[in-house]
């Protein structure tokens, strides 16, 4: 897949659902009647306009935190992924750091 757009979903300091919902908010560019739920978040990533690169860093505190949210995240994820093998990928940054990974790679 080529992407149109490389974005970086930088969970550091999110500690909970409406927090990841807000990053995702703002990162993805969702609409102002987006639901803030799982199930709308699945929706807007299989509506995305454009092939979309999502890199995320920063989440091994949210994950620590709150495992059961973020492996619905992950589920969330994979499952669009899934859907729209053309349209997304999603990345985990592995590394704790929360520098941008897109000025790491330039």
């Amino acid at each position: 897949m080529a992407a149109d757009r490389d974005l970086v979903l930088d969970l550091t300091g999110v500690a909970d659902k409406d927090a990841f919902m807000d990053r995702c908010v703002a990162v993805l560019a969702l609409p102002s009647w987006f639901g803030r739920n799982w199930d709308a978040l699945a929706e807007s990533l299989g509506d995305l306009p454009k092939p979309v690169l999502l890199i995320v860093t920063g989440w091994h505190a949210y994950a620590r935190s709150r495992p059961g949210e973020w492996e619905t995240a992950q589920e969330v994820f994979a499952t669009a992924v899934d859907e729209n093998p053309t349209r997304l990928a999603v990345l985990l940054s592995l590394g704790e750091s929360s520098e941008d990974p897109l000025k790491r790679l330039s």
